[in-house]
């Protein structure tokens, strides 16, 4: 099935991962918004990220700098030439995050587990508590890709012409719609609920399947269709913090191959803190 998604060289299987995670050149990475789930235990070889402090700036809210990612990447021992395998929690929410953040700064050979950890688990492959030995690198990257990131002004200008983009907005229904601001417990909020007007809701779980692993290109061509995201406008995904988003985005670009996606970010804790910025709050159609 993977050879009909449109780049299938960036999705790879656990059966692979299980096989060829101690390979020479290859770093496997465990990411999610903390490091809980991979001290615990994680798929032997791989090494944990935490998104909160090693994705984002601790002063600004941002990206890493390129700096600050290169840091990242030595201290992990991958070189330009590695290839990256990158899986996580949350149906692999943040391990998207991390490989649009690889493409952001250039890195040519970074992929997918697909599944993620779930899959993994399901599957009873084991896991391990033993962290491996790194030898630290010296890491360099190209500067920021802008071309697949979304800003607030990119996303102003949709509302302006909207027979151009596709905007997509892949929280749940009832964040959509404004009945609920942010899922229980979530810290990054904002100070009102609804979408950007023009946003279409395909929330990022329809693109998978029971065990976290993606649906068939037909299904997930007939999906964002039939809501009318169309592979010849630009695209722009966001949800909250940006990082169920940049799971769509994953979908779009890679296993579509739609031209010209860009994950915003900000997202709705930007964009629903913003003075004077229009919301919506009607339900899904």
């Amino acid at each position: 099935m993977a050879d009909q998604y449109a780049h299938p060289q960036v999705l790879v299987e656990t059966d692979w991962v299980a096989t060829h995670s101690k390979d020479e050149g290859l770093r496997l990475v465990e990411v999610d918004v903390d490091t809980t789930a991979y001290d615990r235990d994680h798929i032997a070889g791989a090494v944990g990220w935490n998104w909160q402090t090693q994705f984002q700036d601790q002063v600004c809210r941002t990206l890493a700098s390129k700096s600050q990612f290169e840091n990242l990447c030595s201290e992990s021992g991958i070189t330009p030439e590695t290839t990256v395998v990158l899986y996580g929690d949350n149906n692999n929410w943040f391990a998207a995050w991390a490989l649009w953040l690889f493409k952001y700064y250039g890195h040519k050979d970074v992929r997918l587990m697909n599944g993620g950890r779930k899959k993994w688990v399901l599957e009873n492959h084991p896991l391990t508590t033993e962290k491996p030995t790194v030898t630290r690198s010296s890491y360099k990257a190209k500067d920021p890709d802008n071309t697949i990131r979304a800003f607030r002004d990119q996303v102003m200008s949709v509302l302006a012409r909207p027979e151009k983009f596709n905007l997509v907005d892949v929280r749940s229904v009832d964040e959509f719609t404004g009945k609920i601001i942010a899922p229980p417990g979530m810290m990054e909020t904002a100070q009102r609920g609804g979408h950007i007007p023009r946003a279409m809701n395909i929330p990022w779980v329809q693109a998978v399947k029971e065990d976290g692993s993606f649906k068939s290109a037909e299904d997930l061509r007939t999906l964002y269709q039939s809501k009318g995201v169309v592979p010849h406008k630009e695209t722009i995904t966001y949800c909250r913090i940006g990082e169920r988003s940049s799971h769509t985005w994953f979908v779009l670009e890679y296993l579509l191959g739609y031209q010209n996606v860009r994950n915003y970010d900000g997202s709705w804790t930007e964009w629903g803190n913003l003075i004077e910025a229009p919301i919506e709050k009607s339900a899904v159609t």
